[in-house]
């Protein structure tokens, strides 16, 4: 397991990606028994078998990585809900605790997923059958303007020839803490991609190009990245922007689950 003052929230389902980096410092420092008493991990049941969803949550006012199934996501005063692959099956869950002084604490526990009894619900920024204008894109490398969430700020060309624009993020996306959820393929091996607003004034990426593969590719949205990119709220305006920097991938659809 990577050390985890590198650690920003990847995997919010069992599906790889590569970290986001941000920095995690507080001002608490709290102990192990403190921090067990202050989180909770359940899993929705039915029938008396533990489900498929998982919900996490803490109220401890330090920053807390949650170590599941061998993927990892951060949040502080988290509640966050994700789905594990249905069957008969133990997933061990680390929770880490990284307390503003730099000292860690951290604790094991368990859960069981027997049954699928809930599907969480997608919301579609690109694609999906609520978007069959919508067709995959192939962003160019160094071109910012291909992936800004922004309706009149920077274009793509899909893969039918037709210009399009990726639209404004709503300010409840951002502040919501969503995940966006990237469905990728014909991912070439050298492709990565940096994190950054629409403004080129910060990145999100701990200033380290992130790896983009085929299949799910997510990115958990930060208190940063709302300051930074958010409409309203107090957000600056400035645009998540995500651009290709080596490589080529295809962007069939964009989405978050809850």
């Amino acid at each position: 397991m990577k050390k985890v003052f590198f650690l920003l929230a990847a995997a919010c389902s069992l599906f790889a990606c590569d970290p986001v980096h941000e920095d995690i410092t507080n001002g608490n420092r709290i102990t192990v028994e403190e921090l067990k008493a202050m989180t909770s991990i359940t899993t929705d049941s039915r029938n008396d078998s533990a489900g498929n969803v998982i919900t996490c949550n803490t109220s401890a006012p330090v920053n807390v990585v949650w170590s599941i199934g061998g993927k990892d996501f951060i949040g502080t005063y988290a509640s966050r809900k994700m789905s594990l692959p249905n069957g008969a099956k133990k997933f061990a869950v680390k929770v880490t605790g990284i307390c503003g002084d730099g000292s860690v604490v951290t604790f094991t526990d368990s859960i069981l997923c027997q049954v699928t009894t809930q599907k969480l619900n997608r919301t579609y920024i690109y694609g999906g059958k609520e978007h069959p204008e919508h067709v995959p894109f192939k962003p160019g490398a160094w071109n910012a303007a291909c992936m800004r969430f922004s309706d009149n700020e920077g274009k793509f060309v899909d893969i039918e020839e037709n210009e399009g624009f990726l639209p404004y993020l709503d300010d409840a996306v951002y502040w919501g803490k969503k995940t966006l959820i990237f469905d990728i393929s014909e991912a070439t091996p050298d492709c990565a991609g940096r994190i950054m607003n629409g403004w080129w004034t910060a990145r999100y990426d701990g200033n380290k190009d992130v790896k983009f593969t085929n299949g799910i590719w997510e990115l958990p949205l930060t208190d940063a990245i709302a300051k930074d990119c958010a409409r309203g709220g107090g957000g600056a305006g400035k645009d998540l922007d995500i651009m290709i920097t080596s490589g080529s991938c295809q962007i069939n659809a964009i989405y978050y689950e809850e």
